[in-house]
């Protein structure tokens, strides 16, 4: 009974430790007392037999997973959900029906909390039931894991806690004493192909003797990520490996060993354990770029640095598979050696080993050289015959060379072919050019021609030959002129494009003075020839110039001209010659002039001779003179084919005379009615120069006789003087006081001038009024007509406007109806605006008359006057009526209006209708006469009616013809 019960306790501790480990991996928290509960699956590894013919929804078997309460939620799943599904309580069933065979033999069954993602897992193994004669792989891993757990071989290493002593101390009490060493690391190859998990290591405690121990590991590869590489068995100790492992993932692992009694009590201390990953040879070498590109440049010595080519292998260096060789396995082009660099096979620096790099040179290739051999010996060619031959047939086979093209393979195990892995590379090795071949000239002499006095015009093209690379530096050619151009003349700068240089005129060239040139043109290139390189005798060529002659314009000598004489000299003096002279001496060429630019019109000039004279006064003071200097340009032109002309300007430099007077100035001044001070202070100006000008004389004029009675002159100094009023008052107004001013020339000159003193009222500051300064200025004459038109023009739109007003107003009146306001009856009869045939003509129905019960006695009631009426008298005043006694009463109100209009003095002698709609104070109409008017008609001669047409006849009728 006491052995079962020791077999249960450990089973419930087996479970509990695989539990807690995740699938016997991780770290197992201990503490006294209990253990805590842990969520996960009872067991690591399930295993099943059944048939090999599954059926449609077979129970295979029910996995248990602790939950620790929280069952809503962790999922459970099957991974392989193809053939295979899991019911809520754990049940495995087969989802369809299939051969076992066909079909994996595990699966695996994943848990998976919904809120913090942790997932748990287990595998289930399907064992055949075939009396153990078919096993599968992972049935024979699971015999050796429960194997391992039963008995350890002895061929697996193991590893034992350090183990404690007791020792006594000083004062008796007991003590533990740790014994520690130094584990060894465990060395695991990368790549394994051996069957997993594959047993590494045996942990072991000697205090297993005594109690049941439990073992884990944790760290990175056992409960930390990467997790699940490595388990432990947590009842025998035995460390295992359950994949493969890869050095250039991860090099080493570094786990730590744990040993607990059954309750989780810590039994020993951890322990450290390193387990290497040995380096195998899987890994090529990758070179850092799949294409190489260096230079070189021409004609470089061997031994010469070109570039390094670069190789990794993930290998580990420090072992031969990560130790790399390099060599060069081909070369294009093989000319001229097939060997022109070398490798460092360790570096991978390449560099030259052989002379002969020169871009410019062509080649002949090896094999169309051995075909040429073989043609010549075939055919007994002479050599001579054989060369011509090669010359002028193989010409097309010669090429040159600017870049190699190398293949570089890397290979590691030190380069061994055998076991070592290569990768293989491109190099491209340009051959950089140097200026070793000087330009040289296609031509020994050239030719061009020019017009003479010509300037920026291209003379010559020279062309040369350079081998080097085209648009370089060394291809480049600089034109130098080192003879024949002794003033400069002549510049050749380079064609950039085509090399060429452009021999070009940079000064005027005169025919008459050379007539052709000679140069000497040195060609270089734009940086110094590489040493040992010398110009050869084709650099230099001759350049011949020859200058046309053209027919040139005269010049005037000098030019300017400049002479000097007294202003005031009159018309038709004489001044000087200005000629010109023409440069073409070959030429026998007439000259004539003629006058440009006078913008005084001073002077003239002989259109032969070239004599300047006079044809106005000179005056030294005109705006055309500046400085005292008078500028005139002529123009002479020969009678070449086509004519030439030429300027010539002429300054004269008139000198003063004393020939204008001084005027006082300022000529107006300012002063108060009141002046105080009361003196204002006056000076001359004079267009002279001195001394013709200043010191003046100042004087006031005798008369008017008012001016000394006013004023007073008192002279300060040569140029100023001072007037000042006698007068304590002077009222507004503009005063002119005459003042005699004379200048100090050698004939002095005098002249009266007017002082306009503008006198004003004045503030307290001194300053004149702004509508006083208004009035005392004074308007011009300009200015008071300007004023008065406009002030017609504004009398003339007033008027306008009040006979336009008038006029509207006699139209408002004659709009008034003729009735009183109390009658006022409204849109009752309508106006048409034409004449009628009289009464008989008007059928109008009286019955819709309507009269106001009530008007208000003030207002004013207007009608429409028709265009055939009499205009109404603005004075006159109609008679009233009375309003109808009720508004029914049609007929007294048609009696009312006839006497109105019976009494009216201003009706016209014809019949017209009334206007009833705003019936006003009166009525124009005489139609109403026939209903028996109170005023007697017969003193009246009605027919001439007859004479206004047809519609007036019958008035015409009724008053006139006597009783008829």
């Amino acid at each position: 009974m006491f052995r079962t019960l020791v077999a249960l306790l450990m089973r419930l501790a087996a479970v509990q430790i695989a539990v807690q480990g995740g699938g016997a991996v991780g770290s197992l928290p201990w503490r006294q007392g209990s253990l805590p509960c842990t969520r996960g699956f009872s067991q690591e590894e399930y295993s099943v037999a059944v048939d090999e013919e599954l059926r449609e929804g077979q129970a295979l078997l029910t996995v248990r997973f602790a939950d620790c309460g929280l069952g809503d939620r962790v999922l459970l799943e099957v991974v392989d959900v193809e053939d295979f599904r899991l019911d809520e309580d754990g049940t495995v069933y087969a989802r369809h029906a299939f051969r076992l065979a066909d079909r994996k033999s595990a699966l695996v069954v994943r848990a998976r909390d919904l809120e913090t993602k942790e997932d748990w897992k287990t595998h289930v193994y399907l064992l055949l039931r075939n009396d153990g004669k078919r096993e599968t792989t992972e049935h024979k891993l699971i015999k050796q894991v429960n194997a391992s757990s039963a008995a350890v071989t002895q061929q697996v290493r193991e590893i034992v806690f350090p183990w404690h002593s007791l020792v006594v101390g000083d004062d008796g009490s007991l003590r533990r004493v740790k014994r520690d060493w130094v584990i060894p690391p465990i060395n695991v190859p990368e790549n394994s192909r051996g069957q997993f998990p594959e047993e590494l290591v045996r942990i072991r405690s000697d205090r297993d003797k005594n109690s049941l121990l439990r073992y884990s590991v944790t760290g990175p590869g056992a409960d930390q990520s990467p997790t699940g590489i490595f388990i432990i068995n947590p009842i025998s100790g035995q460390l295992s490996v359950t994949k493969p492992l890869d050095r250039e993932h991860i090099s080493n692992f570094h786990l730590r060993a744990h040993a607990v009694d059954l309750n989780g009590n810590q039994i020993e201390n951890p322990i450290d354990i390193v387990i290497n990953v040995i380096d195998m040879n899987d890994n090529r070498p990758e070179f850092t770029h799949t294409i190489y590109n260096g230079s070189v440049p021409e004609g470089s010595k061997p031994g010469s640095f070109v570039m390094t080519v670069t190789s990794l292998d993930k290998d580990d260096p420090k072992t031969a598979n990560g130790m790399l060789r390099y060599k060069i396995i081909s070369q294009n082009p093989e000319n001229p050696s097939s060997n022109m660099f070398t490798i460092n096979n360790k570096t991978g620096g390449i560099i030259t080993v052989a002379a002969g790099l020169d871009r410019e040179v062509c080649v002949l290739s090896v094999n169309v050289y051995q075909c040429f051999m073989i043609v010549c010996s075939q055919y007994r060619l002479s050599i001579l015959y054989a060369v011509t031959w090669a010359c002028t047939l193989l010409s097309s086979f010669f090429q040159k060379v600017p870049q190699y093209t190398l293949i570089i393979q890397a290979t590691d195990m030190e380069g061994n072919p055998t076991y070592g892995l290569s990768n293989t590379a491109t190099a491209i090795i340009r051959i950089t050019d140097v200026n070793d071949n000087p330009p040289e000239f296609t031509a020994d002499k050239f030719y061009g021609e020019v017009q003479e006095n010509r300037v920026n015009v291209i003379v010559a093209n020279l062309t040369v030959t350079d081998k080097d690379q085209p648009h370089s530096a060394a291809w480049s050619t600089v034109y130098r002129i080192t003879a024949g151009d002794p003033t400069g003349r002549f510049s050749i700068p380079t064609d950039l494009t085509t090399n060429e240089g452009l021999v070009t005129v940079v000064k005027p060239i005169d025919y008459e003075v050379s007539r052709s040139f000679v140069l000497t043109v040195l060609a270089e290139n734009e940086v110094s020839l590489a040493r040992g390189i010398h110009l050869p005798r084709q650099s230099t060529a001759t350049v011949s110039v020859r200058i046309t002659d053209v027919n040139e314009s005269p010049e005037f000598s000098p030019n300017p001209k400049v002479i000097k004489l007294e202003e005031g000299l009159p018309g038709g003096s004489l001044l000087t010659t200005f000629t010109a002279q023409d440069p073409d001496r070959y030429m026998q060429q007439n000259i004539r002039y003629a006058k440009v630019f006078d913008p005084a019109n001073w002077l003239k000039i002989d259109p032969v001779n070239g004599r300047i004279s006079t044809i106005a006064v000179l005056d030294r003071e005109s705006p055309y003179v500046k400085n005292n200097l008078y500028n005139i340009t002529f123009m002479a032109t020969d009678n070449g084919i086509p004519p030439a002309s030429g300027t010539g300007t002429l300054q004269m430099y008139l000198l003063d005379i004393n020939d204008n007077a001084p005027r006082v100035f300022p000529p107006e001044v300012e002063m108060c009615e009141k002046p105080e001070p009361n003196t204002i202070n006056i000076t001359a100006s004079d267009p002279d120069l001195t001394p013709n000008a200043g010191p003046f004389a100042f004087e006031l004029a005798k008369r008017p006789a008012d001016a000394r009675r006013n004023w007073t002159l008192t002279r300060l100094n040569g140029e100023y003087a001072q007037i000042r009023l006698r007068i304590g008052f002077l009222e507004s107004g503009i005063y002119e006081v005459p003042i005699i001013i004379t200048d100090s020339g050698n004939l002095p000159m005098s002249n009266t001038s007017y002082l306009q003193v503008k006198v004003c009222q004045c503030d307290h500051h001194g300053d004149c009024v702004d509508m006083e300064r208004i009035i005392a200025a004074g308007l011009g004459t300009g200015a008071i007509i300007a004023i008065l038109i406009c002030i017609i023009i504004l009398l003339v739109m007033v008027l306008f406007f009040v006979m336009w007003m008038k006029r509207r107003d006699k139209e408002r009146q004659a709009k008034q109806l003729l009735i009183d306001p109390e009658d006022d009856v409204r849109d009752n009869i309508l106006k048409y605006d034409e004449e009628g045939g009289g009464e008989e003509d008007q059928d109008y129905d009286l019955s819709q008359l309507q009269q106001p019960d009530a008007l208000e006695t003030e207002m004013v009631k207007v009608g429409i006057r028709r265009m055939d009426e009499r205009p109404l008298h603005q004075d006159h005043i109609y008679p009233l009526r009375s309003a109808a006694p009720h508004p029914g009463d049609i007929g007294d109100f048609i009696h009312e209006g006839l006497k109105a209009a019976d009494n009216d003095p201003t009706a016209p002698p014809y019949d017209s209708l009334l206007v009833f709609d705003y019936e006003g104070s009166g009525s124009t109409a005489g139609s109403l006469s026939s209903l028996h008017s109170s005023s007697s008609g017969g003193d009246q001669d009605y027919d001439y009616l007859s004479d206004w047409g047809p519609r007036f006849r019958k008035l015409a009728d009724l008053y006139g013809g006597g009783d008829n």
